[in-house]
């Protein structure tokens, strides 16, 4: 079958894949309408002789064609309305000392509980109740840095009403007492090795909330090193045969992903680099993610650099995929660990 001149058009494939990606870079007009729309539009697809394409509504308008009611092309799109509409959520849960309710939350940005508590999740990657609990966690991390405040008031800075409520969600917030988070780890017990990989040298890290750093380099050393900087006051202690069993497990996993790595982690972060690293978290092994495609499936679309940092901020390796994500043309790019390493798990995982 000859192509038409609409099919040959790299734009057509935008259309055909209701690429979202897409969107404010162009418009298509189909003929039999009257009716121009957005690339992601979800109506059905148009025969592609009936298509046009233009740059912009205006040029779309001019040519006589009205914007489509369902994908509102000359406005702002239904994912950019959610979008919205969930980062004013955000704010409205960051600003409140208890966790709205759900159905109340929903009403004050007009959605029903079902969808945007869909929609929340779609977009942020977590639900509003762990955006909450992120956001609560990154408060307290910085109200327990300020040197000049008390554990006390650190907690009653972070939005927890009272001491024993927070203490009961202490290692899970902090991955240990609230104390030694404040006195850079001091006192708290971190197990650590180190083994040998194809990729080099790899630490592995677990503090009593799971595993806290994983770590790639060619000086076993300098790994070591590396995680006395990151917990200045901790006890590090050498892991036992118990421990040294985990660690094959994780070097296990980094020589044949397909195996899988299901161990608990201590997640340290922001609450956006730790909806990053959730979104990082979702990409299957043998698969990739532009750091764009990142930022747009946490509801950041501009945020594309924020993301990067996020990636370079990551301390647990592989586990925290970040080394799947690569540039917009699918080129490789900097990571943490060197980017011979980067390539070298990306071509693991593509083998079957």
């Amino acid at each position: 079958m000859i192509e038409t001149t609409t099919e040959q058009d790299a734009r057509w494939n935008s259309v055909a894949a209701r690429d979202a990606g897409a969107d404010g870079n162009f418009v298509y007009a189909v003929k039999t309408t009257g009716i121009y729309c957005r690339p992601s539009c979800p109506s059905r697809t148009a025969k592609p002789q009936n298509v046009r394409f233009y740059e912009t509504p205006a040029e779309a308008e001019a040519a006589g064609f009205r914007p489509c009611q369902r994908c509102n092309p000359n406005g702002q799109s239904l994912a950019e309305v959610n979008a919205t509409l969930v980062a004013e959520a955000c704010r409205l849960i960051e600003a409140s000392d208890e966790m709205p309710k759900l159905d109340e939350l929903a009403a004050r940005i007009g959605m029903s509980p079902y969808y945007f508590h869909r929609q929340f999740k779609a977009i942020t990657g977590l639900t509003p109740k762990q955006w909450a609990a992120a956001h609560r966690s990154r408060r307290v991390r910085a109200e327990l840095t300020d040197q000049t405040a008390s554990v006390t008031g650190a907690i009653y800075g972070a939005g927890f009403n009272s001491n024993s409520r927070f203490y009961e969600q202490s290692n899970k917030v902090l991955g240990m007492t609230p104390t030694a988070y404040k006195n850079g780890g001091k006192d708290a017990e971190i197990r650590f090795a180190v083994a040998q990989s194809s990729l080099g040298a790899i630490l592995v890290a677990q503090s009593a909330k799971g595993i806290c750093a994983i770590t790639l380099g060619d000086d076993p050393d300098e790994l070591v090193r590396g995680l006395q900087d990151l917990f200045p006051k901790a006890n590090l202690i050498g892991g036992d045969a118990g421990f040294e069993s985990l660690v094959a497990r994780v070097v296990g996993f980094v020589e044949a992903p397909q195996i899988g790595l299901d161990l608990p982690l201590d997640i340290r972060g922001t609450a956006f680099q730790e909806r990053v690293w959730q979104a990082l978290r979702q990409i299957p092994p043998g698969q990739t993610a532009s750091y764009a495609e990142i930022a747009r499936r946490i509801g950041e679309p501009k945020a594309v650099r924020a993301v990067a940092q996020a990636c370079g901020a990551n301390k647990i390796a592989v586990a925290i995929p970040c080394h799947r994500v690569v540039r917009n043309d699918g080129a490789l790019s900097g990571y943490r660990w060197g980017v011979e390493r980067k390539k070298a798990l990306l071509e693991k995982e593509a083998q079957p």
